[in-house]
């Protein structure tokens, strides 16, 4: 008896029934599985370091740091270069915090509310005992306040570094666009707050992946503050004024107008190393130099 001859329909419908098994079943399998971020595959890598934080590879490149229409102490509008480097996805919580031995001031409790009324100085102390934590080189000297841009521990990023991260590769008021009605769906502020923080990662992220970057609580950046620090400001990973009274503070925070969140708004506070003055709508976020050697860990 001669062979059955398969019809071309026939491999038509083996063919699609492979192409469909290739769709639903490969991601499924283990090493095969499809990222789930609600953001786009264009974000850059994501890990997840020794003490559990997790953090996104900042790409380095060129963008226009300021704005034309916002603030005086906003302008001049000038491009700056920034070396890549790891940022945290999401603000510091308490939960975070209190892995080490550092007193804790924050106002709305939460173990997943990011940890605030946080001075300057206990920010940048939790960068050092984080650093220790994982055997890194810490980047302060908590008696001077200066920090070690070469070491491979964590700090606090800078003015210019946390504008460029906030902005994602974009030039409008905010990173998902000029739509101020927008932006109770990316962040806690003044209009949906009900005057309180809350827990982080619950609005939609930036491109780059990084969570309440225009709202919850604004963030502390390692630059002195000064009205006209862009006046002179370097080209390249620029670190601001060598003194100063008061530190640069940056995004939206609980309390915050629509205003006050644009990506290019910058402020000052003088709560560098006094709680009593600690703002309970202020925390921060860490950064680490991007090492290609050992991939950030």
């Amino acid at each position: 008896m001669k062979p059955e001859k398969t019809s071309r329909s026939k491999w038509g419908r083996l063919r699609l029934g492979n192409i469909l098994w290739l769709v639903l079943v490969l991601p499924l399998m283990p090493g095969c599985r499809k990222r789930t971020d609600a953001v786009s595959e264009n974000i850059p890598e994501i890990l997840t370091t020794r003490t559990g934080a997790e953090m996104v590879l900042i790409p380095g490149g060129w963008f226009a740091m300021g704005s034309a229409s916002g603030s005086p102490d906003e302008a001049p509008v000038h491009k700056v270069e920034i070396s890549p480097f790891w940022m945290d996805r999401y603000e510091v919580t308490q939960e975070q915090y209190a892995k080490f031995p550092l007193p804790d001031p924050s106002h709305f409790k939460h173990p997943k509310h990011p940890a605030e009324q946080i001075n300057w100085k206990d920010a940048i102390e939790y960068c050092n005992e984080r650093s220790l934590e994982e055997d890194l080189h810490p980047c302060y000297d908590l008696d001077t306040g200066k920090c070690d841009f070469e070491a491979n521990g964590y700090r606090l990023p800078t003015e210019a570094e946390w504008e460029y991260a906030c902005r994602a590769g974009t030039t409008t008021n905010y990173s998902f666009g000029d739509e101020e009605h927008r932006l109770g769906e990316f962040a806690w502020f003044l209009g949906n707050s009900m005057s309180k923080t809350h827990p982080v990662g619950q609005k939609q992220p930036n491109p780059w992946g990084l969570f309440d970057m225009h709202g919850n609580v604004r963030e502390w950046c390692n630059d002195y503050y000064s009205k006209t620090a862009y006046d002179a400001a370097s080209a390249r990973d620029p670190k601001g004024p060598a003194a100063g009274r008061e530190r640069v503070v940056r995004g939206g925070g609980w309390d915050a107008s629509p205003d006050s969140c644009r990506s290019s708004y910058r402020s000052g506070d003088p709560s560098v190393n006094d709680t009593c003055l600690a703002s309970d709508s202020i925390g921060f976020r860490c950064v680490r130099r991007y090492l290609p050697d050992d991939n950030g860990r």
